[in-house]
């Protein structure tokens, strides 16, 4: 297969020769959709191992940390793939759904509804459909929008099920409240107090639940989601530079500029100068 389609729809019942394509040709240039209909696929994201079976949705966006694919030999899935620019220069106001995203982009593998998967495998088709109509008088117009109702549509799933996950973690662990705080405010609470006195404890005793738990303190789980937050961020072009700086509440933009150079190793003009290329 070559990179030479906006958007791509496969039915996958070959696990090795997907993970070969996806290995050589799509990954880091298109955002995946996948819809495992029948065994398992495997994967290491962020050195974590997750599994996603039959029944479940799983996404990955384009620059995900993957590696160590493998699957079973009955893995069937329904696969959509949209080219990385094309995605993101037709995406809604991220603003709407930011939090959703976030999640997302930490937890790739969601359990849908039945409906919700109808629902996927139409859209799916939708699109798909749409980019094949190359005769159409007004085709790139149409495209654009269908591409905006298929993200549209997505997100609702996407927000679906990040509600249950926040209504399933009221009562969840100190640990597990923590981090629904820190999705919730890391826009413009980075401080490890803040969230301690949410919580009603001290600073300290936050970073030992933090360190006990997961191998990984508060302030480094804060700022792994504030680096998830800045990216979509900057990935929307819509915004500028002034404008993010803005919204998530920093004293001006150059200390925002320092803050992104500290978290990426770049700062915001040149992580946007290599979407780019």
């Amino acid at each position: 297969m070559e990179k030479n389609s906006r958007i791509v729809l496969m039915e996958v019942t070959d696990g090795k020769k997907f993970v070969a394509d996806f290995r050589e040709v799509f990954q880091g240039h298109y955002h995946t959709h996948l819809f495992c209909h029948r065994g398992s696929i495997r994967f290491l994201f962020k050195e974590e191992d997750l599994l996603c079976k039959g029944g479940e949705f799983l996404f990955w966006f384009a620059d995900s940390p993957l590696s160590t694919l493998t699957y079973t030999t009955n893995f069937k899935a329904s696969v959509l793939l949209v080219e990385r620019d094309f995605l993101m220069d037709n995406s809604p106001d991220q603003g709407w759904s930011i939090d959703a995203l976030i999640y997302s982009r930490e937890h790739p593998i969601k359990s849908v509804t039945k409906q919700d998967k109808q629902r996927i495998l139409a859209n799916f088709k939708n699109l798909f459909n749409r980019f094949q109509e190359f005769n159409h008088r007004f085709y790139e117009e149409m495209l654009r929008l269908q591409m905006q109702i298929f993200i549209l549509e997505m997100w609702h799933t996407f927000a679906n099920v990040y509600e249950h996950h926040k209504h399933s973690l009221q009562t969840g662990s100190l640990y597990e409240q923590f981090i629904q705080l820190v999705q919730d405010h890391c826009a413009t609470q980075r401080e490890v107090q803040f969230y301690a006195n949410q919580l009603f404890i001290s600073a300290k005793h936050l970073n030992f639940i933090c360190k006990s738990t997961t191998g990984i303190t508060a302030s480094q789980w804060i700022a792994r989601y504030t680096r998830e937050r800045i990216l979509i961020l900057l990935q929307n072009k819509n915004l500028n530079i002034a404008e993010i700086a803005d919204s998530m509440e920093f004293s001006s933009p150059s200390f925002f500029t320092r803050y992104v150079k500290k978290l990426l190793g770049v700062t915001p003009k040149e992580y946007r100068e290599r979407l780019v290329h």
